[in-house]
């Protein structure tokens, strides 16, 4: 890969990030008035007519209307939407640390089938982020016996299909733009989540609510740019890694805003990633 294109992915990886983070804090604060579906559905709702808006005032993005790849649109986002549900389904069998532990085995099963999916090459670097990025992630969360609970398998199915649209939204940024993909996302998803909202919810919003929906519809529509736009640069199988970086940043956050105890495993654990990303990207650029 180009140094420009490595650059590229780090500073779209990054805001995807930031942006993850200021959703997480905007879910925590709605968390006790609304559901799932019903944060998802304003999300949705809001990514549909900010992007209607942008295609009035902008016309060369009105292609992205029509989608010339609907299958994969909608294939990608019936998986995202049911690894989504099944995640949250997951938090009420699960200890949190086992959700996230086996959540975050979603890079090994995208380095798998990035290779004959997409023919990408798995180089020594990208092989040292995944292992490092997983064993960081097994020591800050250090799952126990209950991670062999049936429940479990539900979860490395979430995993697999949260690969498979990761392999999907990197073969639609080689034919469609950032903005026909998102458009389509929020467009496709929106009757799903409908379909599990209380009847009139919105009549519940309240003023202390307004800030925390922004945060979510802007921050929910803004990730998913940023993520886009880093398949677009590079191979997935090196996007994927810097995603091990939520959680470390995600304790940080927790910390800052609620609260939340740092023990030294996550520091431990943060240590072990930011060494495979180091070298991983050192590598890139060697070759580059």
């Amino acid at each position: 890969m180009p140094q420009r294109s490595i650059l590229a992915v780090v500073l779209w990886m990054s805001g995807a990030l930031l942006a993850f983070s200021a959703t997480a804090i905007a879910v925590r604060a709605l968390a006790s008035a609304f559901s799932i579906f019903e944060m998802l559905a304003v999300r949705n709702g809001a990514g549909v007519l900010i992007l209607l808006a942008l295609a009035l005032v902008r016309p060369e993005m009105r292609p992205g209307l029509k989608p010339r790849r609907f299958g994969l649109h909608l294939a990608r986002n019936v998986l995202h939407f049911a690894g989504t549900d099944g995640w949250a389904f997951g938090l009420t069998l699960l200890p949190l640390a086992t959700v996230f532990a086996l959540e975050f085995t979603t890079p090994a099963w995208v380095a798998l089938l990035a290779i004959p999916l997409l023919k990408e090459t798995m180089t020594r670097g990208r092989l040292v982020a995944v292992v490092l990025g997983f064993v960081g992630i097994l020591v800050i969360l250090r799952p126990g016996l209950e991670t062999l609970q049936p429940a479990s398998f539900l979860m490395l199915g979430v995993a697999f299909s949260f690969a498979l649209v990761a392999i999907m939204t990197k073969r639609l940024t080689m034919t469609e733009s950032t903005f026909s993909i998102l458009f389509f996302m929020n467009l496709l998803q929106l009757p799903m989540n409908l379909a599990g909202v209380r009847r009139a919810f919105w009549l519940q919003i309240e003023t202390v609510h307004v800030l925390p929906l922004i945060g979510i519809s802007l921050g929910g529509l803004l990730a998913h740019y940023c993520l886009t736009n880093a398949y677009r640069q590079g191979d997935a199988t090196m996007v994927v890694p810097l995603d091990f970086m939520r959680i470390p940043l995600i304790a940080f956050v927790g910390w800052q805003f609620y609260g939340e105890r740092l023990d030294p495993y996550v520091f431990l654990g943060s240590f072990c990633i930011i060494v495979g990303l180091l070298y991983s990207l050192q590598r890139e650029a060697r070759s580059a």
